[in-house]
């Protein structure tokens, strides 16, 4: 009995101290190209929008061109904005190419290919000090 109790006490403090090591996804770290892109797309093309507004850099700038009209918002309108289709999966294919890379920017287009129509996005993340961010979203509508 001694024994089942001293190996449960070390498996809660293995847990406890598990969990308070764990890293966020809001660590500079842990903000790589790969996690910022994959977290844009979930809130593009799932509705899954926790931690987007870690990973858009405050002073980001989204352009949308809609036939010859040009629109341009905040983070805080594009962030509002998707809080309005939260949770909602669009019904479209999605692809990624890498436009640019190097330590300082990276260009990633994201396609999003619906009926009739494709949405690309030209993602730019810049590496800032607080680790990858998105800077800068330009979507056209083929």
């Amino acid at each position: 009995m001694k024994t089942l109790k001293s190996i449960m006490l070390g498996l809660a403090l293995l847990i406890v101290c598990s969990a308070a090591k764990a890293n966020t996804y809001t660590d500079g770290d842990n903000l790589t190209k790969t996690f910022v892109i994959n977290t844009y797309i979930d809130a593009m093309t799932h509705g899954k929008i926790k931690g987007l507004s870690d990973v858009i850099d405050q002073d980001a700038k989204f352009s949308m061109l809609r036939g010859k009209t040009l629109l341009n918002f905040t983070k805080s309108e594009m962030i509002e904005s998707l809080n309005a289709s939260k949770n909602i999966d669009q019904a479209c294919t999605t692809t990624t190419t890498t436009v640019e890379s190097n330590d300082a920017l990276a260009v990633i287009k994201v396609d999003m290919q619906f009926d009739g129509f494709v949405r690309s996005n030209f993602v730019t993340i810049s590496n800032t000090s607080d680790g990858w961010r998105i800077t800068n979203v330009y979507s056209v509508f083929k």
